[in-house]
């Protein structure tokens, strides 16, 4: 047995940690993780902005994909640090946990909670550069990664250039942030275009009057591309649900907004009823997405409810003999921001967007039911609308359950029988197995044959499901198969969902690869969203990804997903093979099935995920809700109507 002493104790020094373990830091080192390099920088500038120091923050997207973030704030400090004797900019640039924000005399509220952000850009940056624009001069410093001169395979990260320098005068103030990813990490680093004018988006509704500037000099030769877009919304996050409703039909043209403060947090809020039947409640702390709700949600949602019940009392709307409405029929067809701000923010939650602090839920309920009482005698005609469609939404709940309540009543269809539908896995470990949703007996009949029974269960689908964008709750109930993917998952739905209670770890949406199929995802993938959400948001939700082609010549077989990788096959393969173009995957036997699109070894998934909350709001309900010319304009846009007609739906949904 090999020694084990003091001298194996490894030190990381300086940046290295970050180098060598970077999900630690940034999560992972894919797309999100390269992005990440700039949301840290970005959320330093908006950080400025949201305490009142900066009014503009621009970011540049410059041709040799490097970053360039600026904000006329009030520059980092540039003296020395009395401990570390080099520059506050060196050491907010190349020491972990070392900030301004680990109590609240310079920042009141941040997005960067842990003093790691800075450092970690720079530790993973090829090239770093910082300018400060403070006290009537210029400064300058430079960071690079490199290999050590010593150790050539060793990688220094974030090593300084040279120290601060004064390099002239200027009449701004502010910081200017240049930063190049580096290749050694991540491979590609071209920052996606959508994703970042999403976020820049995102943070112009979150902090009302606040100008964001995003140009992409890499863009210069695609006129379909704008070169520069300017955000500004003097309405904040009352704009923000408009954007959000504007595939909906609004029930009153005003959004109610309110903003207050207490010791523990300033929240503001903004809401909007549509004829929807879902709800959509987007919530936010200090500029950061909670997709997974937490205590400041628990709150507002809380105080919802108990205002419009004792508003609804107050104008007669519910007698004295009639039972308080619940949370739930307050919430059809709204649509509400939460966007929180606070000091000591704990996160939690299995990807850690869950607000944990106890203090925010009596804090935020307290604030929005005195903000909410006050709007509600001021918009009486608003109030009653609201009042009129959820006493519409609490009799068709009532109706859906026979007098019970309807979250009681979900449960009942775990009863349902699957005897004939489910052929279920004999495997115990959850952990392992695996749910294929197959459209349609004869897909369903092979994915049976080909299987793993230890660990893949069959559910086929022999009808198309229901639009549930378009229905309310007892409808989609009364869906059979809808009734046969719920009672086989276990979980229940909507308020009652338990994801400690899934049978799965992977549930797979196997289709073909047509317009029908398409259809079937999206209607699939709409009500995981509406019904199971957590399902998406902890990855558990997969879309089967079964070749279009079958390309043979002897002995050889190959598959291809798409007409490129056709292409690269038939080069490969030789000349006059055999062509088979998949119409469905009844077409293909159990063997075939096992090999393209069942075997863990050889079959490619595409995991489906929410990132963007309020992005993912709009998108289902224009590609599945009931405005038609939204969603032919978005088909006209983005649709490619030259590739095969069974491909064109799938280049948008």
């Amino acid at each position: 047995m090999a020694e084990y002493k003091a001298k194996d104790i490894q030190v990381l020094g300086g940046l290295d940690a970050v180098r060598m373990r970077p999900g630690m830091y940034i999560g992972t080192t894919s797309s999100r993780g390269l992005h990440h390099l700039l949301w840290e920088i970005v959320d330093n500038a908006v950080d400025e902005g949201s305490n009142g120091y900066a009014t503009r923050i621009e970011i540049t997207l410059n041709e040799d994909n490097s970053v360039t973030v600026e904000d006329n704030g009030r520059g980092i400090p540039v003296d020395i640090h009395p401990d570390l004797k080099v520059s506050a900019v060196e050491v907010v640039y190349t020491q972990l946990h070392a900030g301004g924000k680990f109590n609240t005399n310079n920042y009141a509220y941040s997005g960067g909670l842990h003093g790691v952000g800075a450092s970690v850009t720079n530790a993973l940056s090829e090239f770093l550069e910082v300018e400060v624009y403070k006290n009537g001069y210029v400064y300058y410093q430079k960071f690079t990664s490199h290999p050590d001169s010593n150790n050539p395979s060793k990688i220094i990260s974030g090593d300084p250039v040279e120290p601060l320098k004064k390099m002239g005068k200027t009449d701004k103030n502010g910081t200017r942030v240049t930063f190049l990813p580096d290749t050694r990490v991540f491979g590609s680093v071209a920052m996606n275009y959508e994703v970042v004018n999403k976020r820049i988006n995102e943070l112009a509704f979150l902090n009302n009057g606040l100008e964001f500037i995003l140009n992409d000099k890499r863009q210069s030769d695609d006129l379909s591309q704008s070169l520069k877009k300017i955000y500004k919304y003097d309405g904040g996050i009352a704009d923000f649900v408009k954007d959000i409703n504007q595939n909906k039909i609004p029930l009153h043209l005003k959004v109610l907004f309110g903003e207050g403060q207490n010791e523990v947090m300033k929240l503001s809020f903004a809401l909007q009823y549509t004829n929807s039947y879902s709800e959509t409640v987007v919530s936010y702390v200090n500029n950061i997405p909670t997709p997974e709700g937490g205590m400041h949600e628990t709150g507002v949602k809380n105080a919802i409810t108990k205002v419009f019940n004792a508003y609804a009392r107050k104008r007669g709307l519910l007698k004295d003999k009639d039972d308080n409405l619940l949370g739930e029929d307050y919430r059809e067809g709204i649509s509400c921001i939460i966007s929180v701000r606070m000091s000591n923010v704990q996160f939690e939650g299995q990807t850690k967007t869950k607000l944990g602090n106890a203090e925010a839920r009596p804090a935020a309920e307290q604030i929005v039911t005195d903000l909410l009482t006050d709007m509600l005698e001021k918009e009486k005609d608003i109030g009653d609308i609201i009042i009129k469609k959820s006493i519409a939404s609490a009799n068709a709940r009532e109706a859906s359950r026979k007098a019970k309540e309807l979250t009681r009543a979900k449960n009942t269809i775990l009863n349902s029988n699957l005897v004939g539908k489910l052929a279920s896995c004999t495997g115990k470990d959850y952990s392992k197995n695996e749910l294929f949703i197959v459209e349609g007996d004869s897909a369903g009949g092979s994915a049976k044959q080909a299987r793993d029974k230890k660990y893949q269960a069959i559910l086929p689908l022999r009808g198309k499901p229901l639009n549930v964008e378009r229905s309310r709750l007892d409808k989609v109930l009364e869906n059979e198969e809808f009734r046969s993917i719920i009672t086989a998952l276990d979980t229940s739905i909507g308020d009652d969902f338990d994801l400690q209670s899934l049978k799965y770890d992977k549930i797979i949406i196997l289709s073909d690869a047509d317009q029908d199929g398409a259809h079937i995802r999206a209607i699939l993938l709409t009500f995981f969203f509406r019904y199971m959400k957590e399902l998406l948001m902890n990855g558990h939700v997969y879309i089967g990804m079964p070749p279009l082609y079958k390309v043979s010549k002897k002995d050889k077989v190959m598959y291809a997903y798409d007409d490129r990788e056709l292409t690269n096959v038939m080069n490969e393969i030789g000349r006059s093979p055999e062509l088979q173009r998949y119409k469905g995957l009844g077409e293909m036997n159990a063997t075939q099935l096992w090999d393209t699109t069942m075997n863990p070894e050889s079959r490619v998934l595409m995991r489906v995920t929410i990132d963007d909350a309020a992005e993912a709001e709009k998108m289902v309900t224009m590609l599945m809700g009931d405005k038609v010319d939204a969603r032919r304009s978005f088909i006209i846009e983005h649709a490619d109507f030259n590739k095969d007609k069974d491909e064109t739906f799938e280049s948008y949904v």
